[in-house]
C-alpha cells in the first residue's frame, strides 16, 4: 500500500524533540499555517461548493455533513454553528458522524471503518435530491464516509467531498472534489494537526459564501442571525443602529416588532411598516442591501 502523504516525514519534523518548547511551538504552528495555503489553489472549487450549498438550503434542502474521527469533528463544528450564525433551520442542517454522538466522548477508531454505521445513518436521514452531502475525510478513504457519500448520491443527493490525499475514492466520486494538498503532517500521520486546521477553514469558507448568497450576511454582518442569548441580542441592536444610521434605543423598538429579527429591524428603524419591511424583503429575496435600497427610493 502506498503511503499517504500525510503520513511521510515532514521537513521540520525534528524540531519537535531536538529544539526547546518555544522552538518546536513555532515548528507546529508554521506547519499549521503552511496547511492553509493549500486551500488557495481550490478557491474556484470552495466557491462553486458554497454555492451549492447556497442554493440547497434556499429551496428548502438540506446540507448533510459526514464524517468520522477528526475529520467529523471539524464537520460537526461547522454544521452546528450554521443555524445560530445564519438563521438557517435546524432541519436543514444534519451531521452523520461516525458512531453517533456516543462517539463524541471517547471516538473509538474502529467505528470509521463500519460501512454499517453508515447504511444504518443514511437510511435514518434518507438524503435525496437537491440535498447536499459535504463528505470529510483526510484520507480521502474513510469507510464510513466514503459509504455515506455513495449511498447519498446514489439515492439521488449532490455529493461536495474534501480531503487531502489526491486521486482518493472519496475525491473520484464526488460532483464537487475539494483536493487540500495539505501535505506532511509534521506528527506524521496526525490529521487532527495541519489536515484539520485546512478542513476548519475550508468548511467556514464554504458555509460563510452561503450565507453570504442567502442574502444573511450584510456588510459583514450576521444580519440573520438568532439572538438567543444577551450577547447576540446587545449585537442585533448595534447590528440594528450602525445599518440603519439610527439611534440604539430606535433599533431596539424596531427589533421588537419583529420578534428580533434583523434584517426587518433595520427597514423599520429607517421608516418602514412592519408589512413594508417584510415585502420589500421577499422582493429581494431577503437581500437587505436592495430592500433598504427600495426603501429610500421610495421615501
Amino acid at each position: 500500500m502506498t503511503k499517504r502523504r500525510t503520513e511521510t516525514r515532514h521537513a521540520q519534523a525534528d524540531a519537535l524533540h531536538a529544539s526547546d518548547a518555544t522552538e518546536t511551538v513555532r515548528a507546529i504552528l508554521d506547519a499549521q499555517a503552511g496547511a492553509l495555503t493549500s486551500i488557495a489553489p481550490a478557491a474556484a472549487l470552495v466557491a462553486e461548493a458554497g454555492q451549492a450549498m447556497a442554493d440547497a438550503i434556499a429551496a428548502g434542502h438540506r446540507v448533510i455533513y459526514a464524517g468520522a474521527g477528526s475529520s467529523g469533528l471539524m464537520a460537526l463544528a461547522d454544521c452546528l454553528e450554521i443555524p445560530g450564525t445564519f438563521g438557517v433551520a435546524r432541519h436543514q442542517v444534519v451531521m452523520l458522524f461516525a458512531g453517533g454522538a456516543g462517539a463524541l466522548l471517547d471516538m473509538p477508531g474502529a467505528v470509521e471503518d463500519d460501512a454499517s454505521l453508515a447504511d444504518t445513518d443514511v437510511n435514518r436521514v434518507q438524503p435525496g435530491p437537491g440535498d447536499l452531502v459535504i463528505a470529510v475525510s483526510a484520507s480521502g478513504s474513510t469507510p464510513y464516509t466514503l459509504a455515506v457519500a455513495l449511498s447519498a448520491k446514489a439515492r439521488g443527493a449532490r455529493v461536495v467531498s474534501l480531503a487531502s490525499v489526491q486521486g482518493s475514492p472519496l475525491l473520484d466520486m464526488a460532483d464537487i472534489a475539494l483536493f487540500i494538498d495539505t501535505g506532511p503532517e509534521i506528527l506524521a500521520g496526525s490529521t487532527r494537526l495541519g489536515a484539520a486546521t485546512a478542513q476548519k477553514a475550508t468548511l467556514n469558507t464554504i458555509s460563510t459564501l452561503a450565507g453570504v448568497r442567502l442574502g444573511h450576511v450584510h456588510e459583514g454582518r450576521m444580519v440573520n442571525v438568532v439572538a438567543d442569548n444577551a450577547k447576540l441580542v446587545d449585537r442585533a441592536a448595534g447590528m440594528v443602529a450602525d445599518l440603519s444610521g439610527k439611534d440604539l434605543d430606535t433599533a431596539r423598538a424596531a427589533l421588537a416588532e419583529t420578534a428580533g429579527a434583523v434584517k426587518p429591524a433595520i427597514l423599520i428603524a429607517c421608516g418602514a411598516t412592519v408589512a413594508q419591511a417584510n415585502e420589500l424583503l421577499a422582493d429581494a429575496g431577503g437581500h437587505v442591501g436592495p430592500a433598504l435600497a427600495r426603501l429610500r427610493q421610495d421615501a
